[in-house]
């Protein structure tokens, strides 16, 4: 078969870079490194990240290290609307975090998809509502629900809100471009930050929760244990299951802990947390981090170095596997976090200098080419997924997939079940591992099975559904598919065209291969709980690399199914979470490299606004968000203060200079209003600001119900319910796009045997029988 279209599998995909700052610049970065031919559109003035620098340091001549991490691989094009109109009018997808005329801009170019970034969306009552990704934060209840519970809540550090938006964007660009391949038709793909971080840092939990057990606490936790002081360092740990809670109990020589009934899971830890930090810091401080990490691997408890931007470098899982890697401008970058086994990633090359291709010729108008397949709605059509995955970062991709039109089984085992489904839940007892709000909420749109891995003749069976399937999707530890027969070698034996999706913690190979890892292990490893927490305290962000993984891989997948278009051959596809979260976090090693700064936590401030904080308000333990991004918006808050110790003549450097008073002055002000009063003074005024509230009030908020992010759907155990979606809107398909509510354990076992498989009802009979397959688990 013919060879991909040009050298890499998005070679095809032109983009055009509309935006700036950090969302628009991630999105399109991540469609370059695909292979995609990205134009960035600038006035003279050029992307504000061409001078910043989150540590403050002087910038050496040229432009800044972060704007050059970003936009390696494309084009750079001084120009004014006429300019954009000319590169546009032969685009395939437009990125922008601007307003923009959709209908103007896709006149003669029915094939192109706009993607626009913004904080609300491009529609309902909040959408011009002023923003930065900290109030966001506040706004989609994540803030509210982290730090402990006698001190102020904590955002998450490092503009993080603009990385995780801008990784939904760009699967939202690659989904709408390969509809229009398929189709010849464009659309707008409509992103939206507030619900990317409820997405991915509240997780389906919160929403359905609030529906649930309405009156459950959803307060202000921390993970018990989690991030704990060592003889040389921090070492993070993750419990999250109950078999987790235990392993651990037994690693630090208390395993009479792992029984007491106080101590079931993180919400009942909480009121012992003092208690049991004695324990864990008895063992963990008279000893290395490397010596930890190395026993609990023994244990199968999740365990990782606290890393930040200067010792990750030195890591040797990092190093022996060659994730970080020079930049064409001298710096330590992360490579591409995903590897296509047999073909080489698009090399990095030099981000441009403003108005660097003025001269370029606009693309050639090319010929439209056939839809592949004209008749079809959504792009996955057609497209049949074998997900061998648990917990959230596999559910979430092939979820996707499903919503999007694939045909997605779900394996599970009566003797293994997801083990998500015991976690998270209201509930216990009989029925309960079919109420887990992250089970629930992150596998929609799917059929499931129960087969046993462990033993035929559920193997024989599962390697029929392999020859069945277009993907493969799972995310264990290596080792576990490898002990099941189940490697990239026999998984390519049995089904060539097979794409096989593996999304482990740490990588197929490399000296932490075998290490089990969750989102929170990820997150301390990579630095993302480095410069999240208290002065006194890391604390993850929690959650969110596993969504986020999730987007990298499924571009992933995306360019290798293009791939097989040319070839008629699979090919393994490996993404460690990892390397998703140290592109993610990619600033902090950046720093560091480039100027020798090291990032560090500053609670609630932040490196971009100034002033910024949460401030409480007459209302006891209630906060308002506030972050002063611009000059202008400075001189409003002085305006609204009258203060005669606010000079709104300061710029950004000095305001940041006298935060400590000015923080003063405003908690003086906040502390006579109720959250309610000061969110709309402050926004009435221009200022970004939001109530730091309960993510349980978003099943109300109006901006997310005029969006119809909530997709109700008739569950044959939760009743009518309303499940999350996502925080694309695609105008080709609608909101609602999820095909039919999550599974229940074993639901389809007849269905997918008999239609799929070929068997008999006699023999499916003969099965249930004897245990090979069933609807609940075998030992509840």
């Amino acid at each position: 078969m013919a060879s991909a279209p040009g050298p890499w599998p998005l070679s095809a995909m032109r983009v055009v870079d509309l935006s700036s700052e950090i969302a628009g610049g991630y999105c399109t970065k991540i469609l370059a490194d695909a292979g995609a031919d990205v134009v960035k559109i600038e006035s003279t003035a050029g992307d504000p990240l061409r001078r910043w620098s989150a540590s403050g340091r002087p910038l050496a001549q040229g432009d800044a290290p972060l704007f050059q991490y970003l936009h390696t691989s494309k084009r750079s094009v001084v120009g004014d609307r006429a300019v954009a109109e000319r590169w546009i009018s032969d685009a395939d997808v437009v990125v922008t975090t601007e307003p923009i005329d959709v209908d103007r801009s896709r006149v003669g170019n029915d094939r192109l998809v706009i993607v626009s970034i913004t904080p609300w969306g491009a529609s309902g009552p909040w959408r011009d509502r002023p923003a930065t990704e900290f109030t966001v934060q506040a706004a989609c209840g994540t803030t509210f629900t982290r730090g402990l519970p006698e001190r102020a809540p904590l955002s998450v550090g490092g503009r993080h809100g603009e990385w995780n938006v801008a990784t939904f964007g760009a699967m939202g660009a690659v989904t709408a471009w390969l509809h229009a391949q398929r189709t010849g038709i464009g659309q707008h793909v409509d992103v939206s930050m507030f619900e990317a971080l409820h997405t991915t840092m509240n997780s389906p939990y919160a929403a359905l929760m609030a529906q649930w057990a309405p009156d459950a606490d959803l307060g202000r936790t921390i993970e018990v244990p989690s991030i704990e002081p060592a003889l040389d360092g921090w070492v993070g740990f993750c419990t999250q299951t109950g078999q987790q809670w235990k392993d651990f109990c037994s690693l630090v020589e208390r395993p009479e802990m792992g029984d007491d009934p106080r101590f079931t899971n993180n919400l009942a830890r909480m009121p012992y947390r003092l208690e049991i930090a004695q324990v864990v810091h008895a063992f963990t401080s008279v000893r290395t981090v490397e010596e930890i990490c190395e026993l609990a691997a023994l244990f199968r408890v999740p365990a990782t170095p606290v890393g930040n931007g200067r010792s990750v470098l030195e890591m040797d899982h990092f190093r022996e596997r060659g994730v970080f890697v020079t930049s064409p401008h001298g710096f330590r970058q992360p490579r591409v976090p995903y590897l296509l086994h047999g073909r080489e990633n698009r090399p990095f090359t030099p981000a441009p200098e403003l108005g660097e291709h003025d001269a370029a010729a606009v693309w050639e108008p090319r010929v439209p080419a056939t839809p592949r397949a004209p008749g079809t709605t959504k792009p996955f059509e057609g497209l049949k997924v074998l997900d061998i995955s648990a917990f959230w970062a596999g559910p979430f991709a092939s979820s996707y997939l499903g919503a999007l039109g694939a045909d997605v089984i779900k394996i599970e085992s009566m003797h293994r079940p997801d083990m998500m489904r015991f976690g998270g839940t209201p509930f216990f007892g009989e029925g309960a591992w079919e109420w887990s709000g992250v089970t629930s909420g992150t596998n929609s749109s799917k059929r499931a099975v129960t087969l046993d891995l462990d033993r035929e003749p559920g193997r024989s069976l599962v390697r029929r559904l392999v020859q069945w399937a277009d993907v493969i999707v799972e995310n264990m530890a290596p080792r576990v598919f490898d002990q099941h027969g189940l490697g990239w070698a026999q998984v390519h034996a049995l089904n060539e065209r097979a794409v096989m999706l593996r999304m482990p913690a740490f990588g197929l190979d490399g000296p932490w291969r075998d290490r089990t890892g969750w989102a929170m292990t990820v997150e301390q490893t990579t630095g993302l709980a480095w410069t999240t927490g208290y002065r006194d305290i890391p604390v993850v962000p929690r959650g969110a690399c596993d969504p986020l993984g999730s987007l990298h891989a499924l571009v992933a997948l995306v360019s290798a199914l293009e791939d097989r278009e040319h070839t008629n051959v699979g090919c393994l596809v490996e993404v460690a979470l990892v390397e998703s979260a140290f592109n993610i976090a990619a600033e902090q090693v950046i720093e560091w490299s480039a100027n020798g700064a090291l990032l560090h936590t500053d609670e609630n401030r932040g490196p971009f606004a100034a002033p910024q904080g949460l401030y409480p308000t007459s209302i006891d333990d209630r906060f308002v968000a506030v972050a002063v991004a611009t000059d202008s918006q400075w001189r409003a808050m002085c305006a609204l203060l009258t203060h005669p110790d606010l000079d709104p003549a300061w710029d950004v450097a000095e305001r940041r200079a006298n935060h400590d008073s000015i923080d003063v002055v405003m908690a003086s002000w906040m502390t006579t209003r109720s959250p309610a009063a000061a969110e709309s003074a402050l926004l009435g005024a221009g200022i970004p600001a939001s109530a730091v509230v309960s993510p349980r009030t978003l099943l109300e908020n109006p901006q997310m119900r005029h969006r119809g992010f909530l997709q109700r759907m008739d569950h044959p155990i939760h009743g009518s319910c309303e499940y999350p979606g996502y925080p694309m809107q695609f105008s080709a398909f609608g909101a609602a796009l999820h095909s039919g509510p999550p599974p229940t354990f074993g639901q389809h076992n007849d269905q997918v045997l008999g239609e799929v498989l070929g068997l008999r009802a006699a023999e499916i009979h003969e099965l249930r029988a004897a245990g090979h397959i069933g609807e609940r688990p075998a030992f509840v």
